[in-house]
């Protein structure tokens, strides 16, 4: 037997479908995907190391999902966030001091900008790349993909403007969704949006907390 069937006879369960809403069929990798996601963002506002292996599993699902749809170009993207994810993992347990926990912090300009900047090249590549495959909002989804690549290396060094990335980024995905007629997927992006929000409040919250002056600390 090739790997690649006993791959697709390993991820069959996952690709059963539970139910429709409209055109759409929801699986078990999908449902298990937003609901792992959705467990990440929480667990991530709450500052917990836990979102990083949750949402590992969520990269896992996606990566079925994708792959069975034959989206070879977002499946491979989940490899990159699951390797962005136990990176992050580890910097969260011992990116301190002495190996110690990794304090929350607030980026330093020069470590922004230089995101900010990566960003655009980024952004610039991968809509030739979605060009070239044929994706029907290439700049769209290369600009969602770039910001949310940015977002996860500042969450990785638990800076606090980790959150204004992924709310860039959410408020491009929900109207994209919609206008692929996505609607739960977009549904849901909503939900993200809102658990960002909190993410954003509670974290600006603590560091105001553990340094009233505000002082910058550099990621």
């Amino acid at each position: 037997m090739a790997f690649s069937d006993a791959l697709a006879d390993l991820v069959a369960p996952l690709n059963h479908v539970l139910f429709h809403i409209g055109a759409d069929a929801v699986t078990w990798a999908e449902l298990l995907g937003f609901g792992t996601g959705a467990a990440c963002v929480w667990l991530t506002v709450r500052a917990r190391v836990a979102n990083f292996p949750v949402g590992i599993a969520n990269n896992v699902f996606f990566l079925v999902l994708f792959w069975s749809a034959r989206l070879y170009a977002d499946s491979l993207l989940q490899v990159v966030y699951l390797l962005l994810a136990a990176a992050g993992w580890w910097t969260w347990l011992h990116g301190g001091e002495h190996r110690a926990a990794r304090p929350m912090g607030r980026a330093g300009a020069p470590v922004l900008g230089l995101v900010l900047l990566l960003t655009v090249p980024a952004t610039w590549v991968l809509t030739v790349v979605l060009t070239r495959a044929h994706d029907v909002a290439p700049f769209w989804d290369a600009l969602t993909t770039a910001l949310s690549l940015a977002a996860q290396w500042l969450l990785n060094v638990k800076a606090l403007q980790n959150w204004y990335l992924w709310i860039a980024a959410d408020l491009v995905y929900i109207p994209l969704y919609f206008t692929k007629s996505l609607y739960p997927t977009a549904a849901v992006y909503v939900v993200f949006l809102a658990l960002c929000l909190i993410g954003l409040r509670d974290w600006q919250q603590r560091l105001d907390t553990s340094s009233p002056a505000g002082v910058a600390v550099t990621a």
